[in-house]
């Protein structure tokens, strides 16, 4: 979730829908915003199946239909509608579920949903005598063995089953059918009881606005403090610059190290892949565990700016102890227009194949190493970071996450969820509680870790530290057994596992963590040194949990009302604009909108807010005419997700001011007009790229720094500026310049990436990309 601009911060859009008319249910409460039809399915005839019901439907096989009926058995989301894959009703739905009970896993595997190189690379990864032993059973079949069998039996028979295979039969079940099956199936780190039964881990996530050393180690002594973090140490960076990425991989393994955990737990900095290889050869040994979100499809891929044949090069590199961590989530393909036709479980058990199938090259690569054949893979299921264009409900991630608990099982993997809700969501911080006490009975491997549920750096909600105390309370799950006797030793739990007096206290794990390095200061100094260290983290806008409630798991009363709080802000800064008074004082400001119609549409549907509107489209092209080619960047400033972001004293101006200085003491040639853009989203940049900069003669490079507010509930009011930079040839093909080209600096405010720095950050990236042009 840290390196790809899938998730980025503005390009999570979600709100509050309204509510639906008492007796309708909640798909035709919507149906008017969504635009795609539905998909609707009747009069069935008796045995027949998807692949009969649609040669007698069309007269032949026609894809298109098989992929609607394939989509129209899962459950209703709102991107399977965007998709046009969403059944009309329940009884569709139940018909769609129907035909596909009764259709062969063979006939399946050989009619994929959609066939590239990529899906013929995760067949490659199948056991053939297991894949043999089930084609001739149909999905019905598969699920009643799958709630029959013992785990044995289903260890046995799942390497010969396909993601489309895996990505249908979870479609048949509900609910408590899928808890029923996560909960006996486990697939358990190395060496390790990570994701084994009975256990529930947790990756404490300790991101900073600034990428603060002492704001990353604070929130990992944080988490100690209350006996959890047992998967990975894993940061989110601001900036994936090689030398800020290392300085936050050498905190991190610097913290093991000092504790002697090394081999036990790796640590992760969640930057692009290449940016990891770069650093660890900058600095051999202090890189953990590698880090790469996934698509399913080869083009879905290329927005992370991955190939097949990079990812395995990266993975046949990774012979040591500690492989990969990779990252997923439902809805990712369809919100980059990679969907091609296919519902989101489909695309999403995709992404697991991927991950089998690397998993696979691993533990190859420690073959040849003479290693022990061992790959500690973590899979990372983000559900609910996208928004409400994917889904909106808390019913419907969990349903989510019961999906791809089971999916990720059934392909092998070590499988953990980040459980979360952006600010725009229908998901309050009270519907994630309930969220979490459905979804713990089917035993993920982990949830995230934070101080509190508000990250404080990505604006977005999710488990905190003491949801973890109150989950293990209520169902018995159990820590990783080493971190376990760590966290004795640390003293923040006794011998019988109850907390002690220290449990919660960040600064006893400081003062530990001193005694390690050799420090023989008074405890009095060293925890008045902690108590400092503290409220410096604090003020740079990152919670600390400290201490609890009326019980363990509860926060702090004064912690619980400043999340609260932020929360409130949140929704309030979602529905703001940018004031007329405020666009009249920038610079020579054109404004410029985008098709959607309202603030309520364009945080519902981002497409809108993707596309110029015609007489925008004019004043471009009157523009770029009266350029006449002088200029080689252009900026574009957006509200998007928070106004306030780009209005609050102190934050757009100097950040615009420091910017231009920059660019032209480098040569550059800055247009002097601001694209002021209302209800604008990162795409609409592009658009505006292409009419002022397409040029097929022309080779030169052509920059747009697009400004824009991020969505909110840190506090920050941050912004994010989006770099692009490819020649004029490029910018003149529409749909060439999208996010997989675009550098992106993040957090930007005057309580955390100071506007003069993240100018300063823009500058150094549009050189970067303008001299590989």
């Amino acid at each position: 979730m840290a390196e790809s601009l899938t998730h980025a911060r503005e390009e999570q859009p979600e709100q509050l829908p309204a509510a639906p008319t008492p007796g309708t249910s909640p798909e035709a409460a919507r149906s008017h915003e969504s635009a795609p039809a539905r998909v609707s399915i009747s009069n069935l005839l008796p045995g027949e199946d998807v692949f009969t019901y649609v040669r007698r439907v069309q007269g032949t096989f026609e894809p298109r239909l098989y992929q609607q009926l394939v989509g129209a058995a899962n459950e209703f989301k709102e991107g399977d509608a965007t998709i046009g894959v969403a059944a009309a009703d329940e009884a569709s739905r139940r018909n769609a579920r129907e035909l596909l009970a009764r259709t062969r896993i063979g006939d399946l595997d050989a009619y994929p949903l959609i066939e590239e190189r990529l899906y013929t690379y995760m067949q490659g990864a199948l056991d053939p005598k297991a894949q043999a032993h089930t084609a001739s059973w149909t999905l019905g079949e598969l699920k009643a063995f799958l709630l029959s069998a013992s785990e044995a039996d289903i260890h046995e028979l799942k390497g010969g089953l396909s993601s489309d295979v895996i990505g249908c039969v979870v479609k048949l079940m509900s609910n408590e059918e899928l808890a029923a099956v996560g909960s006996k199936v486990f697939n358990p780190l190395p060496g390790s009881k990570v994701g084994a039964k009975g256990y529930l881990g947790a990756r404490i996530q300790p991101n900073s606005p600034t990428d603060h050393p002492d704001d990353i180690r604070w929130q990992v002594f944080n988490g100690w403090s209350f006996a959890l973090g047992d998967v990975v140490l894993g940061t989110n960076p601001v900036s994936s610059a090689p030398e800020s990425v290392a300085a936050v991989e050498s905190a991190l393994h610097e913290i093991l190290v000092t504790f002697g955990l090394r081999d036990v737990m790796p640590h992760c900095v969640l930057a692009h892949v290449d940016v990891q290889a770069v650093v660890e050869a900058m600095q051999p040994g202090t890189t953990g565990i590698w880090f790469q979100s996934l698509g399913s499809t080869e083009a879905a891929n290329r927005t992370f700016d991955v190939t097949l044949e990079k990812m395995e090069a990266h993975a046949a590199a990774r012979t040591g102890r500690w492989g990969m961590y990779f990252e997923t989530g439902q809805g990712a393909d369809a919100t980059n227009g990679h969907a091609a036709g296919v519902d989101m479980v489909v695309h999403e058990s995709r992404k697991y194949g991927f991950s089998r199938a690397l998993t696979q090259r691993i533990a190859a690569a420690q073959a040849r190493a003479g290693r022990e054949t061992a790959p500690h893979v973590i899979v990372n299921d983000v559900a609910g970071f996208i928004g409400p264009e994917v889904f909106r409900t808390r019913e419907q991630l969990v349903r989510c996450c019961l999906e791809d608990i089971v999916m990720g099982k059934l392909h092998g993997l070590t499988i953990g969820l980040d459980v979360c809700s952006t600010l725009h969501m229908d998901v309050s911080l009270d519907d994630l509680g309930w969220c979490l006490e459905q979804l713990i009975p089917a035993n993920p491997g982990y949830l995230m870790a934070l101080p509190t549920r508000n990250d404080p750096m990505l604006s977005y909600l999710t488990t905190g530290f003491q949801d973890h105390v109150r989950l293990r309370e209520r169902f018995g799950y159990k820590v990783d057994d080493r971190m376990w006797a760590f966290f004795q030793r640390l003293g923040v739990i006794d011998a019988k596992g109850r907390p002690t007096e220290h449990f919660g206290d960040p600064a006893w794990v400081y003062l530990q963590y001193r005694r390690h390095k050799g420090d023989t200061r008074p405890d009095t100094d060293v925890l008045a040194e902690a108590a400092r260290q503290m409220a410096e983290v604090r003020a740079r806008g990152v919670p600390l949990a400290v201490g609890h409630g009326e019980h363990p798991w509860d926060l702090a009363p004064s912690l619980d009302r400043e999340l609260r709080q932020l929360y409130d802000d949140a929704k309030a800064g979602l529905w703001s604009d940018l004031s007329p008074d405020f666009v009249a004082a920038l610079p020579n400001a054109v404004p410029l909108r985008t098709r959607t119609t309202a603030r309520r549409h364009y945080i519902l549907h981002p497409p809108s807010g993707e596309q110029l509107e015609p007489a925008s489209e004019r004043m471009l092209e009157t523009l770029r005419s009266r350029h006449a080619c002088r200029y080689d960047v252009q900026l574009v400033i957006s509200d998007g997700l928070d106004a306030r972001s780009l209005m609050d004293e102190g934050h757009l101006l100097p950040f615009l001011t420091a910017l231009r200085t920059r660019l032209e003491a480098s040569g550059h040639r800055v247009a002097p007009e601001h694209l002021v853009l209302s209800l604008g989203r990162v795409r609409a940049g592009y658009r505006a790229g292409e009419l002022l900069f397409g040029d097929t003669a022309e080779n030169g490079p052509r920059a747009l720094i697009h400004v824009i507010g991020e969505r909110p509930g840190s506090g920050h009011h941050s912004f994010s500026a989006y770099v692009t930079a490819p020649p004029a040839r490029v910018w003149a093909r529409p749909g060439a310049v999208d996010h997989n080209i675009t550098r992106v600096v993040a957090g930007i405010s005057d309580t955390s990436l100071r506007p003069e720095v993240a100018a300063a950050e823009v500058a150094r990236l549009l050189g970067e990309l303008t001299s590989a042009s």
